[in-house]
């Protein structure tokens, strides 16, 4: 039953006896009958027709990121889900540079297209992510024609072409980029990458501008894990201050959210939240999910080059989530959409990375086999606790 559906007990007593108490005894027994029939099919299926999109239509968007054989429709069960819940998509991978320009021969867009084509289909706000970034970049990009480091100028031009090629096949139909990822590293300095070290610091005003021209219309964002750790956080803030002197016109961070169900604190997050408002932009929460696994070691950031032993008590829920645990998650997801909701007037975009637990990078990360528990629906994608205490977090 949806929000403007539902009433209480003594509403619905009062609309069956005005119902029956006039007209005769044949329309009054009809119209038993059709009451009784709406009345059941509310009471037997709210869950059913509870949805994250409505929950929270008034407050932000809500989405998943995709990958391949979702956007190809190649389980019809869970296409189903997806446009039953979520109103935006992210690629997970396939508009990333090492998909889409595996080579200097040339692009491969034969994913992207139908990426996007689902995501018009599906009447979707699409994300483009990403297009900028240290990680899935091939080799080729940063060397000459013998394999030794290419110069400034070589990796501009191969910069501005991706950008312009990847950006203008797609302009006036993905809706926001995710120009530049995780460019700040847990210090709150630049990170080290051949991108800085080749190009320097102005690398990230001219992915920006490229971005730009490519589609003037198109939003355009920064990208990054654990910005709610105050060092990262106010690098990543001084980033976006050098971006708008610059003249860029960013229009939002985007807090990965990949979270523990201990960190962060939902008064970190608030703050995180604040304090890039202040800037004058929006906040979109880009890849969330919640990890209910032991810690692998000290590292609490989101870098997939970390990799951890397989160990037994790491993967202490390999035949299922138990119900404690499964309430646990609930409690924490709630904790987070209650803050998500309090700023719903920055948050423009909260969306998940992946649709089911079976689909969560987490799984492999950063113990290759683990099974892993962390976003609103199961494997067969059914609604866990967690899905009823967001939508109950939207209410």
């Amino acid at each position: 039953m949806t929000k403007d559906e539902s009433m209480t007990k003594s509403e619905l007593r009062t609309r069956l006896r005005g119902r029956f108490s006039h007209g005769s005894s044949g329309t009054r027994f009809w119209s038993l009958i059709c009451l009784a029939a709406w009345l059941a099919a509310c009471v037997a299926c709210p869950a059913a027709e509870a949805t994250l999109k409505n929950a929270f239509k008034n407050d932000f968007r809500i989405g998943a990121a995709l990958n391949r054989s979702q956007f190809y429709e190649e389980n019809s069960n869970v296409v189903a889900l997806i446009k039953a819940q979520f109103n935006t998509i992210t690629p997970e991978n396939v508009l990333k540079w090492g998909l889409v320009h595996p080579s200097a021969a040339g692009f491969d867009f034969t994913a992207g297209d139908r990426y996007v084509e689902f995501g018009e289909q599906s009447q979707m706000w699409i994300v483009g992510h990403t297009l900028i970034w240290h990680n899935q970049t091939p080799n080729w990009v940063f060397q000459d024609e013998k394999g030794n480091r290419a110069d400034r100028d070589t990796l501009l031009k191969r910069m501005r072409e991706h950008i312009l090629t990847v950006v203008g096949r797609y302009k006036g139909r993905i809706g926001g980029w995710d120009v530049v990822n995780e460019a700040v590293d847990e210090g709150g300095k630049l990170r080290k990458t051949p991108w800085l070290e080749i190009i320097g610091e102005e690398y990230l005003l001219h992915a920006y501008q490229f971005a730009h021209e490519a589609d003037p219309k198109a939003q355009l964002y920064y990208n990054d894990y654990a910005l709610e750790n105050e060092a990262k956080r106010k690098g990543a803030m001084a980033l976006i201050k050098k971006l708008q002197a610059g003249g860029i016109p960013i229009a939002a961070v985007g807090l990965q959210g990949h979270y523990k169900m201990d960190w962060p604190k939902p008064a970190e997050v608030e703050a995180t939240i604040s304090d890039f408002a202040s800037l004058g932009i929006k906040v979109n929460i880009t890849e969330l999910d919640v990890d209910v696994l032991p810690a692998a070691n000290k590292y609490r950031g989101a870098d997939i080059n970390e990799r951890a032993e397989h160990r037994v008590e790491l993967d202490p829920y390999a035949t299922g989530l138990p119900d404690e645990v499964q309430q646990k998650l609930a409690k924490r997801y709630s904790e987070l959409f209650s803050v998500f909701v309090k700023h719903r007037d920055v948050i423009t975009r909260v969306t998940f990375w992946g649709v089911t637990d079976g689909d969560s990078w987490l799984n492999d990360w950063p113990v290759r086999g683990r099974m892993s528990y962390p976003l609103l629906f199961d494997r067969q994608g059914q609604p866990k606790p967690a899905f009823q205490a967001v939508i109950a977090a939207g209410r």
